[in-house]
């Protein structure tokens, strides 16, 4: 394999002087990693995307936004945003779909230092009250899905401005017509790199999700990982095999947008590299194989990235043999660990693509790996070499660095690292030190640097990359007066990675359904969440010596057919 021409060229793309050059700078008072030839924020790279004027940039269903018109559309929220006084350092939020206008009011705000609070579509109206209290932004733009939630509790959305998206308002809201009617050049604002550019919420152990503040400077990083990924890896790959590959003879990307544009994967990994690129970002309503199939034939779709299922479903649709793939060059995803026959797969199926992976988390505001084509069907169950932008070390549960190829848990440092958790400097100190930030990933790292994640030390189910803490699910389920006790763990799934499962005791006496069960929880949390197997039992759940529910016991030893 071509491990030492990675070795080389990796070297040779970061050293003084290089595109890729590493630098040092303090940032919070901690030394990091950074790239010296790195835009100075994420303003500075949309308004570098404006040479690609006449090319198609947003195209969704019928409609198709260039980038001279997303320009125009982005200036015009801004200087909206600046009319209603929001300032930099103020915060927005969307609760929407992957529709264009996500991806044109994140640019504004963050071109003018706002920094963009990313609500997740799937939260009910609680989990939906619950951010916006926490992030208190000015003002908020959603569709008509998340307007009904928050119309349910007037309340929650007290002293925020509200505009509607894809819907006629009632007369009590702003409609979204009304803001990129605005007109006028993009403010000349200077942003600070270590400004807040968005805040995404991940789930929270304490049954409440936290809110990452991610920074441009991260952000930015975060980008120019995956740009360095994409060159490492060709270039060595180019020189073991002596075909040589010209950049100029690349295709302009178009890539498939399959996630949510509230996580790093969409938005952070998927829709800064193409944009970066002047590429095309195709979008969809819901996820659905045949139509993705669809869209790669209509639109020469050149990158499809996701959760593992999704290629999985593309791969075994009835559809796949007769639809023209043959403008993919990549095809992986990200969010969760790509299975290795699931690589074999990929390698073999599409002549033209070869198989992708990063594994990151929104901590990192993106990818901490990566790895694609050769050295990932070499390294089928490896996430990949981290970033420059990245320190690694393995540790023992002191904090103490293991020597190569021990099992500890994986801790990271450098720019992409998040600047903390707002309102939650106890969750920032527990999950910080010293600028490591703690990944809860038990891994070990290899003699070629290659990382291989072997489970996690947080107790989380990993559904379709969605993170699903099994306390949050605990606390929903433990409102039922019928339980008496309950743990929440993973239960293996094709499709989807995991799902949840549930071992559940009930009070003496009581009767409850599994289905009352999932639709009790559903109310309080998203319904994707509720678990799918569920078992009664009529003994006390095993526990250790300190009184911890014994999950695993539990996992390996609970058949899913008893489940109901």
């Amino acid at each position: 394999m071509h491990y030492s021409e990675l070795k080389t060229a990796w070297a040779e793309l970061t050293a003084p002087g290089a595109p890729f050059e590493i630098v040092t700078v303090e940032v919070r008072g901690v030394p990091l990693r950074a790239y010296k030839n790195a835009p100075p924020n994420v303003r500075a790279l949309w308004l570098s995307t404006a040479q690609f004027a006449e090319r198609d940039y947003l195209v969704y269903r019928d409609q198709h936004i260039t980038y001279a018109a997303a320009h125009r559309m982005t200036a015009s929220i801004a200087n909206w945003l600046m009319d209603q006084g929001v300032k930099p350092g103020d915060r927005i939020a969307i609760a929407m779909r992957n529709y264009p206008e996500w991806m044109l009011i994140y640019w504004a705000a963050v071109s003018i230092g706002v920094a963009v609070v990313g609500m997740n579509a799937w939260w009910t109206a609680e989990e939906m009250e619950y951010a916006l209290k926490d992030s208190a932004p000015k003002v908020l733009f959603a569709d008509p899905e998340r307007l009904a939630r928050v119309l349910e509790r007037p309340g929650m959305a007290e002293g925020i401005k509200l505009v509607a998206v894809r819907t006629d308002p009632p007369h009590e809201l702003i409609d979204w017509a009304q803001v990129i009617a605005r007109g006028g050049d993009m403010p000349a604002v200077e942003v600070d790199p270590d400004a807040d550019a968005c805040i995404f919420y991940t789930s929270g152990t304490t049954g409440f999700p936290k809110g990452a503040q991610l920074t441009h400077r991260g952000c930015i990083a975060n980008l120019m990982n995956m740009m360095f990924s994409g060159q490492v890896q060709t270039l060595a790959t180019s020189r073991a095999t002596g075909v040589v590959v010209d950049p100029a003879a690349a295709p302009v990307p178009v890539a498939l947008l399959t996630t949510p544009l509230f996580h790093v994967t969409a938005n952070n990994c998927g829709a800064y590299l193409v944009t970066a690129a002047g590429g095309t970002l195709v979008m969809m309503y819901r996820w659905d194989a045949g139509e993705a199939l669809s869209l790669i034939e209509t639109h020469r779709v050149t990158a499809m990235s996701g959760v593992p299922v999704m290629a999985r479903e593309v791969l075994s649709h009835p559809e796949f043999e007769t639809t023209d793939t043959s403008s993919l060059m990549s095809l992986g995803g990200g969010g969760a660990q790509l299975p290795p026959d699931l690589v074999a797969k990929i390698d073999s199926k599409v002549a033209t693509a070869r198989p992708n992976t990063g594994y990151g988390m929104t901590e990192t505001c993106g990818i901490i790996t990566s790895v694609s084509g050769d050295f990932f069907v070499d390294k089928p169950d490896s996430a990949g070499p981290a970033m420059p932008a990245f320190e690694v070390k393995v540790v023992d549960d002191e904090g103490h660095a293991l020597p190569s190829g021990q099992i500890g848990e994986l801790w990271v440092r450098g720019t992409p690292v998040i600047k903390g958790y707002i309102n939650r400097p106890d969750a920032t100190a527990e999950s910080i030190t010293d600028g490591w930030l703690h990944t809860g990933d038990v891994a070990r790292i290899d003699e070629d640097g290659f990382i291989y994640l072997v489970d996690r030390k947080k107790d989380m189910v990993l559904r379709g990359g969605e993170n699903v803490y099994c306390a949050e699910v605990e606390a929903a389920i433990y409102h039922h007066d019928a339980v008496a006790e309950c743990c929440v763990f993973g239960v293996p799934d094709e499709r989807l990675g995991e799902e949840v499962g549930v071992a559940v005791v009930l009070r003496p006496g009581a009767t409850l359904s599994a289905q009352a069960l999932r639709d009790h929880v559903a109310v309080r949390i998203a319904r994707h969440k509720a678990p799918r197997y569920v078992w009664f039992m009529t003994e006390p759940l095993p526990r250790n010596a300190s009184g911890k529910f014994l999950r695993r016991e539990l996992r390996e030893n609970l058949p899913v057919e008893e489940a109901a």
